[in-house]
């Protein structure tokens, strides 16, 4: 894993800008699977299954918890707020402001997650003040060996009345039992459309990518927060209940969002049209000419050299970087396979 010296302008966002590990405390276990990448020593395993990678978003309810802090002492949020056109470049700062307008972490589940699922924009401005509700998606990198288990969506319609009981009985069997149980593999792509109820099980090792908020309504609180008012987020499940989509998911509806894309082309869309107004993501390889955008880029194997207008960036597999929008056009050498998280798309 390189390791490189801080370029004296690194808040300006002229140049990419390598990653430690940033992984705020959480309430469930995990971070082995993001030691094994980013190499021993390099990663937190106690209570750390989240690395949130170039973020300028912080945990719900915190200050500063959860933001990544720069080779000189400063948040990323200020630099980007500082230089958006820099960083986002001229289009996505004049729609966005100085926000990046997405979160990209690696997650990796020590134990099933609860039951949960986050607020639509539209809920999030109306009930919690916030412009961004948490759309997201999941890129699967790990698993055990026969695929990991998550859950995705109600398998039939249910209720307002039937959701609210589960969740006031905490009943778990009941909750689980109405969700579509499907197996994954390293190479699917699950998109998570704001609202749809899921749980991810434990082994399964994710490039998360998300709307930049720390929304979540969790259905299923109890034996993971320390009390009920986190669930429902201090608004009352009165109220945030109502965010649950609780129409059914069948087969059919579920290959919408549930993909695998296998090939070895230099980029690869990985999420598809649906989710490009909330956040897109590519597998590159050696080989991929890359337009100028803000970007936050994985290393998952191999090594190489992205070429930038801005200078030669080395990157080998558990590297993490962030790419400012003024590094401009890029090419990719080497046998190196990363994932490049972006920004929502928007018209030059």
């Amino acid at each position: 894993m390189n390791s490189p010296d801080v370029p004296a302008d690194v808040a300006a966002g002229s140049n990419p800008v390598w990653l430690p590990a940033n992984q705020p405390t959480q309430f469930y276990a995990g971070g082995d699977s993001i030691e094994a990448l980013r190499g021993v020593g390099n990663a937190r395993t106690d209570h750390g299954p989240e690395d949130w990678v170039g973020s300028t978003t912080t945990r719900y309810g915190k200050e500063t918890d959860g933001l990544t802090m720069l080779g000189n002492g400063q948040w990323l949020r200020d630099a980007v707020r500082q230089h958006p056109e820099n960083w986002l470049g001229t289009a996505h700062s004049a729609r966005f402001g100085g926000d990046p307008a997405v979160l990209v972490k690696l997650l990796d589940a020590g134990q099933r997650l609860p039951v949960h699922c986050h607020p639509s924009d539209a809920f999030a401005r109306k009930h919690m003040g916030s412009h961004f509700g948490k759309t997201e998606a999941w890129i699967i990198v790990g698993t055990p060996d026969d695929g990991g288990n998550v859950h995705i969506g109600f398998r039939g319609d249910e209720s307002g009345a039937t959701v609210a009981d589960w969740v006031a009985e905490q009943d778990t069997a009941a909750m689980l039992d109405a969700l579509n149980p499907v197996t994954v593999r390293p190479g699917d792509t699950v998109f998570v459309p704001a609202g749809l109820p899921h749980a991810i099980g434990a082994g399964v090792f994710i490039v998360e990518l998300q709307q930049p908020t720390d929304l979540s309504v969790t259905l299923e609180w109890k034996d993971f927060l320390d009390s009920e008012a986190g669930g429902h987020l201090g608004f009352g499940y009165d109220v945030v209940l109502d965010c649950v989509d609780r129409s059914g998911w069948d087969a059919d509806r579920l290959k919408q969002i549930v993909r695998r894309t296998e090939d070895s082309s230099p980029v690869t869309d990985l999420l598809g049209p649906d989710a490009a107004s909330f956040f897109r993501a590519q597998r590159i390889r050696g080989g991929a000419a890359l337009d100028a955008s803000f970007s936050i880029l994985v290393a998952l194997e191999g090594s190489g050299t992205i070429r930038t207008e801005t200078g030669d960036v080395p990157v080998a597999k558990g590297d993490t970087y962030v790419f400012p929008h003024a590094a401009g056009q890029a090419t990719v050498e080497g046998d190196i396979v990363a994932i490049r998280c972006l920004p929502p798309e928007v018209a030059e």
